[in-house]
């Protein structure tokens, strides 16, 4: 809470994803509170994870990365989708989108036999690395949301700040003038009275 627009943005772009697969069945798994308490309403929650944020590390993300890519080799999903704030600036959160499993070459890749030989095999590189690639992914995703919601609270924060001076400032005046006019309309009566004297 108390960090603006940052769970409602992140809960409308996992809700569009969703409608996005209407035709397919769709689970969720969150991490943080807010996000399961409100998509836990509308949508199957496969699981969660609210207390990752207490102990923010590499080996807590890698075990999520771990459990969901289990999950994909043992055929539970066909695909895993990453909904997260990436930190742009303090004042500034993109909503990313990212395809977890499974991975997709990229697009300039070429298909050309060249005659490469590897140490350790190719096997062996691709099932070590593979999983520590996708557990960075997650760690960074995990940690691109931290500090988002950190810098979308510094600026919530001071924009309520800004407001409360504001508001401040002009109940002083509306104080003041109703202070003048007081003053004012005693002044009178006290000039009335003494010419009334006369």
């Amino acid at each position: 809470g108390l960090c603006g627009g940052f769970n409602s943005n992140i809960i409308k772009q996992v809700n569009q994803l969703v409608a996005s697969y209407s035709d397919q069945e769709v689970e969720v798994f969150s991490v943080g509170k807010k996000g399961h308490d409100i998509l836990s309403k509308s949508l199957t929650i496969a699981g969660n994870q609210t207390s990752l944020f207490d102990d923010l590390t590499y080996e807590n993300a890698a075990q999520i990365a771990q459990q969901l890519m289990d999950m994909f080799q043992e055929g539970t999903y066909d695909r895993i989708e990453l909904v997260y704030n990436r930190f742009k600036n303090a004042a500034t959160q993109e909503i990313m989108t990212e395809q977890f499993l499974p991975i997709e070459p990229l697009e300039n890749e070429t298909n050309a036999n060249l005659d490469y030989i590897f140490e350790p095999s190719k096997v062996e590189i691709i099932e070590t690395l593979i999983p520590k690639s996708l557990k960075t992914q997650l760690y960074k995703s995990i940690r691109d949301s931290f500090a988002s919601e950190h810098g979308a609270r510094m600026t919530a924060m001071h924009k309520a700040t800004h407001n409360a001076t504001e508001l401040r400032d002009q109940l002083k005046l509306t104080y003041n003038k109703a202070r003048q006019a007081s003053i004012t309309n005693e002044i009178l009566e006290i000039v009335g009275g003494a010419e009334a004297l006369n």
